[in-house]
């Protein structure tokens, strides 16, 4: 009799009608003959051997670059349960529609078979995937930033419990590009792309939007957060996650390079991107990073925003949509300071002098092993996860928001995260300095009713004895002149250390309508070149500013109708309150 995962292969290659099926095992050799395929097929490229070893660069389909949130559906029973913000077409549709494209998709290909895991292979907490795809790159790509082949086979026959994924190139048409999510079924289909965060189902289609949906049923938490330690002069080491909408620095933060290293502060990196967390028998909650890499965004990347990052793609990495020099180097915009002469650009055409745009892509990517970080904690593969102290949410403010201040308490922190806001910058929309309220950074990855996710967070702070304290940063505040306040980078780590007295009970806080911030003393200034004026603007909380800003909050929070906890109208209340006392003494 064959087994529930043979029998998901058996019926989606009926679907699709492969040439052949492969089961892919994960090893080196295979890896080496997935990249000849993709080089043969003309998309991709070998890069220096001597400088970037076991390094290509791939381009992809200049119709498929990103994410393509607009055909991103969940497909629950119920329209209710997808709520607000997620697009929704019920399941009986989703079969009929998309199957139909599905139907004969992958004629004349090679059905590849990826069973996989998210986590380590022996961790409680770990996840198994199995994704069938026509697309060498998303194999050789899902090698990196998953556990394939056997460990993972060993794991569903042991359990015979798997997210069953189903992926087609299609025929890259974008009016035939679908990613579908079954939650009740813990089914995901995706049709029609070859990008990352569309294809490659272990990351956000699994990790996030499925692994939401099972984390609520099963009492844990699947968050868009990247996972640090922050060591001390004595050794210890503090963990922390944290998470932030994009173009915010999150992966640098990760990977930060500490100022204050020669005092005994240094970053050490677990994950930059998702993490997966339950509460552990010590009472605090434990984090895993699911994934096994790196998939982040190249332009912008360089040796003063992310060395770390620099460091570990110089080899055994997949470049996405990147420039090349004539060396056969990658490169992209802030790579360096001085463009190269003779560049090849992201759709494989010379660039001539005076050419107007970018090189690279504005979206292209690196993927690159976790393993291979400078600073990658020597816990971030633990089996048990690592306990988190404190849970950090930041955006991109030019004003409002002071450079960190910590919640009153865990519900104030779950309303902090809920109103969470992040300005829109030129390089994404064309407009710059657009609010936009996105939750948690979760809005487009929460893989059902956001109030009922809200209500989560609520219960899971209950349910933890020594819950995460819970902060919001900013690094972004302007002065009056336009330019930024704060330093940013390695400098951050200061604002870490602040955290980190305040989770020990220490660190000089005043009391404010928001929360409580750092006294213009608080933080370790030593080495850094900032007067005490513009301290005080980076920490400065105005009334006025605030309560636009919580009558914002206000109206977003009715999108989520009588879904919304009543606790966080409470909190929006309290805070108008706090803000109308200090009014009422100003006046």
């Amino acid at each position: 009799m064959a087994t529930r995962l043979e029998a998901w292969v058996e019926e989606a290659a009926q679907k699709v009608r492969p040439k052949q099926v492969v089961w892919c095992d994960g090893s080196e050799s295979e890896a080496q003959q997935m990249v000849e395929r993709l080089v043969a097929e003309g998309r991709t490229v070998h890069l220096n051997e001597r400088t970037y070893p076991n390094c290509v660069l791939h381009r992809s389909d200049p119709s498929d670059v990103a994410r393509t949130e607009q055909v991103t559906f969940i497909c629950s029973r119920r329209k209710d349960d997808a709520g607000p913000t997620n697009n929704w077409m019920a399941p009986e549709e989703g079969k009929q529609k998309i199957g139909a494209l599905f139907d004969g998709a992958m004629a004349g290909r090679t059905m590849y078979v990826v069973p996989y895991l998210m986590g380590p292979a022996d961790s409680h907490m770990t996840r198994a995937g199995v994704e069938v795809t026509d697309s060498p790159y998303v194999v050789v790509s899902m090698r990196i930033m998953a556990r394939i082949g056997k460990i993972a086979l060993d794991r569903i026959g042991k359990a015979n419990d798997f997210v069953p994924g189903l992926h087609s190139l299609g025929d890259l048409n974008p009016a035939r590009r679908f990613v579908l999510h079954f939650p009740e079924e813990k089914l995901i289909w995706s049709i029609g792309s070859g990008y990352g965060g569309n294809a490659l189902l272990g990351k956000k289609c699994f990790a996030l939007r499925i692994a939401s949906w099972m984390a609520r049923e099963q009492g844990w938490m699947a968050e868009h957060m990247l996972i640090l330690g922050l060591e001390d002069p004595s050794g210890k080491i503090t963990y922390m996650a944290a998470a932030f909408p994009s173009a915010c620095g999150k992966t640098n933060l990760a990977m930060m390079v500490s100022a204050l290293e020669d005092s005994g502060y240094r970053v050490w990196t677990v994950g930059d991107d998702i993490a997966w967390m339950q509460p552990g028998p010590d009472g605090y909650l434990h984090a895993i990073n699911p994934e096994a890499g790196f998939f982040g965004v190249a332009p912008g990347t360089n040796e003063l925003t992310n060395p770390n990052v620099m460091t570990a793609v110089k080899r055994n990495t997949i470049f996405t949509n990147v420039a090349m020099t004539a060396s056969r180097e990658p490169w992209w915009e802030a790579m360096t300071e001085e463009v190269p002469s003779d560049l090849t650009d992201w759709q494989g055409h010379k660039v001539s002098a005076g050419a107007k745009g970018p090189a690279a892509h504005a979206n292209s990517r690196y993927t690159v092993p976790a393993r291979q970080a400078p600073r990658i904690s020597p816990k971030w593969e633990d089996l048990s996860g690592v306990p988190i102290s404190a849970f950090i949410f930041g955006g991109r403010r030019a004003r409002v928001a002071p450079l960190v201040y910590e919640s009153w308490s865990w519900q104030h922190g779950v309303f902090v995260g809920a109103g969470l806001a992040s300005e829109t910058t030129a390089a994404i929309t064309g407009e710059v300095g657009v609010r936009r309220r996105d939750p948690m950074a979760m809005l487009p990855f929460c893989g059902y009713h956001m109030g009922d996710y809200f209500r989560h967070w609520l219960e899971m702070g209950q349910n933890i004895p020594h819950p995460p304290k819970i902060f919001h940063v900013n690094w972004f505040r302007k002065g009056s002149n336009g330019k930024l306040l704060w330093p940013g980078y390695g400098e951050n780590v200061r604002v870490l250390k602040w955290i980190l007295e305040r989770v020990n009970g220490k660190g000089q806080a005043e009391e404010t309508p928001i929360g409580f911030v750092p006294t213009t003393h608080a933080l370790t200034l030593d080495g850094l070149d900032i007067s005490l004026d513009k301290m005080e603007e980076l920490l400065r909380v105005d009334a006025a500013d605030w309560q636009k800003e919580a009558d914002e909050i206000g109206v977003f929070f009715k999108k989520f109708g009588d879904r919304l906890p009543p606790e966080l109208r409470e909190e929006q209340a309290h805070l108008t309150e706090r803000l109308n006392l200090v009014t009422s003494a100003k006046g």
